[in-house]
Parts: C-alpha cells; structure tokens; sequence
C-alpha cells in the first residue's frame, strides 16, 4: 500500500474512531470516493501482479501494458445501469491515459459484497483486465521520482511499493464491463 494513502487512512481513522464506535465494521473501514479526483478518469490496462480479494474493498497491483493506449471503442463501450447517478459515457469520452511514468499501479476496487452482486469473477494474479477510474487527489503521487520505471528510482525498488493508487470505477474484464460505484440498477 503507498506510504501516502497508509498515513492518510491511518491518520483519519484515529481521527475518526470515537465518532464511527456505533457504525457496523465495513462503514468504519470504508473512506468513499471523496479522495479520488472524480473530475480526471484515467484508463489503465495490463496484468493483474497480485490480487487481495478481501474487504473493505478488493486490491490489486495492475503491470501496465507497454506501450499503454486508449482503446478507440472506449466512448462507445456499453455499461449496465448501475443504482447510483454516475454520467459513465462522460467519463467514458473524458477517459486518459495516466502522466506519470510509474510501470504499476495499485487498483483498489469495491467491496466484495458489491463484486458479488455484478458477479464479477474472482481476478487472479496473471490476469489481464482493464480499468477507468481515478487518482488520489495528490496528483503529485503520479509523478513521484521513487516510482518503479522512474528516472533516478533505486534499482531494487519494489514496483507496488509508492505505486499510484487508483479507485477503480469501471472494471473491464473478460470481455464484461462491471460498474463498481453501486449496484445494478
């Protein structure tokens, strides 16, 4: 997990503990979209390195694919119609690719319970899948010099240690598309 996100988390459930004491488990260990820039939908796709299927939210370490491109059909890719009001085909049309140089980034996906109810299939490590989602709002993290595949990083550094980390808001995968803010509508 990237130093930045830890600390953030860490420092905001300190903050946060007596206040969410009488929530139920997932609500206290879950921290929403508001970290996310929402406002800069970045694609991504390659092979899943490790996967945590666990909660609060499935993760993976994503490899990206060299060279990483936009697919031409993205704008037009059909969605299910998910629960919450989220504008997919804007984002869709808004979709780039990322601007940093780092070779791996840290996928963090929904919880399982929501994974269950698309039927989203277990993601293996080894897997190819895609994903459009967003940054943290720290958007210097994309560009840190200690990413792996960075100019001037340590030639033994992990490649998901410092690694961006993404929430992923639609899943491509085996040939499926999976929203993953809500449930199916």
């Amino acid at each position: 997990m990237n130093s930045f996100r830890r600390n953030l988390l860490r420092a905001g459930g300190i903050a946060l503990a007596p206040l969410l004491a009488g929530l139920p488990g997932p609500a206290v260990a879950h921290h929403g979209w508001s970290l996310f820039n929402q406002d800069d939908p970045i694609y991504l796709e390659g092979v899943a390195r490790t996967v945590k299927w666990r909660n609060p939210h499935a993760e993976l370490v994503l490899d990206l694919a060299q060279p990483l491109r936009l697919p031409q059909d993205l704008a037009t890719r059909l969605i299910p119609a998910q629960s919450s009001n989220v504008n997919i085909g804007a984002l869709l049309a808004r979709a780039r690719l990322p601007s940093g140089t780092a070779s791996a980034w840290e996928i963090e996906l929904a919880p399982l319970f929501r994974m269950s109810q698309w039927r989203v299939p277990e993601v293996r490590a080894g897997q190819s899948l895609a994903v459009l989602g967003f940054a943290l709002h720290d958007s210097a993290q994309s560009r840190d010099a200690s990413a792996p595949g960075a100019a001037g990083a340590p030639a033994n550094a992990s490649p998901a240690k410092d690694a961006p980390l993404m929430r992923a808001e639609l899943l491509f995968l085996e040939g499926r598309s999976y929203p993953l803010r809500s449930g199916p509508a």
